[in-house]
């Protein structure tokens, strides 16, 4: 059996590596959260379109994530990441233009530039699982997640010291993600991943619908893809509730600030429990979590109960999202991960869409109160998908025996 002691150099090396570009895309990501509502209500030609800057970001997300696992499939993850950091940089430059001539439909192309990055580096936790031996594989993914810790602090930090450091609103800040692109690049081209297999490049495999049809791809997929729609269907509201109770600017930067730490401190020690506990148990572990965020937000608007309700949110993602990439790994054979890892992470990021878009409406229409109510029944599915294979696979055992 494989210890975390004999696992390769090359394999904690690579996995390093990963994890650094892990924490830059996520300075970019968070950096783009905190400025993109905001350049896109100053030069958005109705309020009606303010947001529509952070929706192009999702859109891009989930338009490339198929493209991009077929593009790493035939041309190998190190150039993959390499186009998907020239992505970004361009992504960057044009956001920068964009606010400096003050065009807002420039500015919605630059932000769906930066999602082809963001489809891109979501790979990075299937290449960190794709090198590791099976039993290491949740440790990999995990730790290579760990790197967003960096991205939660320093993104912020980065908009605040750079958002008038030129003379147009927001221009250096944007080009500051250009720099992070560029700086993931170089890290990037120093991994060394193994050349996949001739047949695993060239064959097709099962037929995606066979694959869906595993009970165990059903169940990671909803873990994976509602878990991440709650979360940001949560996260999104979040400042705009707190503003709407009275709270200032800074308590929502402090709340955010946790909720990052939740989703993503975690993952230094997420990859253990599955390996001592299973990952069905994780599953269940990241539902109760969600619960007990849900609970907090209904018990009251204090910035405590902001506080405890995102950083729960964050670790109940963290939970679910490792948890139900890990079980992905289980459903599919090497020449079928491209197809299946970007089919996962479409259906993750359309429903972070649909998310995206309703969040500001919802909370704004009908309250936080009842924002929370609808995120209810998405946590109900996960649970019930988890627990059906819980007993479909005890019924297996049984059978076995």
């Amino acid at each position: 059996m494989t210890t975390s002691a004999a696992v390769g150099g090359d394999i904690k090396r690579n996995v390093a590596l990963l994890a650094g570009c892990q924490a830059l895309l996520l300075c970019n990501a968070v950096t783009l959260i905190a400025v993109n509502g905001l350049a896109g209500a100053k030069l958005a030609p109705t309020p009606a379109l303010a947001t529509l800057t952070v929706t192009g970001y999702v859109i891009g997300t989930a338009l490339t994530t198929l493209p991009a696992s077929a593009f790493m499939k035939r041309y190998g993850r190190r150039a993959g990441f390499m186009l998907g950091g020239l992505l970004g940089i361009l992504g960057g430059i044009t956001c920068a233009t964009a606010v400096t001539i003050g065009s807002f439909w420039l500015l919605c192309f630059g932000t769906l530039c930066a999602g082809t990055y963001n489809a891109f580096g979501l790979q990075y936790r299937f290449a960190a699982a794709d090198m590791a031996p099976a039993d290491w594989k949740p440790k990999a993914i995990s730790l290579t997640l760990a790197g967003g810790i960096a991205g939660g602090f320093i993104g912020p930090w980065a908009g605040k010291i750079t958002r008038d450091l030129w003379a147009v609103e927001f221009a250096a800040t944007y080009a500051t993600l250009s720099v992070f692109a560029v700086v993931a690049m170089l890290i990037a081209s120093r991994l060394r991943v193994p050349d996949m297999a001739g047949g695993a490049q060239a064959g097709a495999g099962r037929p995606l619908p066979v694959i869906a049809r595993q009970p165990a791809f059903v169940v990671a997929v909803l873990a994976a893809a509602l878990g991440y729609g709650t979360m940001n269907l949560l996260m999104a509201a979040t400042p705009l509730a707190m503003d709407i109770c009275g709270l200032p600017f800074g308590d929502a930067a402090f709340v955010l600030q946790w909720h990052v730490l939740g989703m993503y401190g975690p993952s230094f020690f997420t990859g253990g429990l599955i390996k001592r506990f299973g990952v069905l148990n994780i599953l269940m572990a990241g539902v109760a979590l969600m619960v007990a965020c849900i609970g907090f937000a209904l018990s009251g608007v204090t910035l405590l109960h902001f506080w405890w309700a995102l950083f729960l949110l964050g670790i109940g993602w963290n939970f679910l999202y490792i948890g139900g990439t890990t079980l992905l790994t289980e459903t599919y054979r090497p020449e079928e991960r491209a197809k299946v890892q970007g089919s996962n992470d479409f259906m993750v990021f359309g429903v972070q869409a649909v998310s995206s878009v309703s969040a500001g409406a919802l909370v704004l229409g009908g309250g936080w109160t009842l924002l929370n109510l609808y995120a209810i029944p998405a946590v109900f599915v996960i649970a019930v998908a988890v627990v059906a294979l819980i007993l479909h696979r005890r019924r297996l055992a049984a059978g076995a025996a």
